[in-house]
């Protein structure tokens, strides 16, 4: 089973050393929108207006496969 990690680049780098096995690039999707949402829940009001939360998926040969971006800007 193919093996995908999830970076987490928030004020810093968070890179996935251990990865998930999982059945195929659907299943990593699915696992990076559940795990997205949570770590953004999890920040609890944090992240703030000039700062950017980003989690990528890449696979086992760390070929980039899906980006989420939160951008966090001031209008005013």
């Amino acid at each position: 089973m193919p093996r995908y990690f999830f970076n987490v680049y928030y004020k810093r780098a968070e890179l996935d050393e251990e990865g998930e096995e999982l059945p195929d690039a659907q299943a990593a999707w699915h696992e990076a929108t559940v795990t997205a949402g949570q770590i953004i829940q999890d920040l609890d009001g944090k992240l703030r207006p000039g700062q950017d939360w980003r989690l990528e998926v890449t696979d086992e040969f760390a070929n980039p496969l899906y980006v989420i971006d939160v951008k966090a800007d001031r209008l005013k």
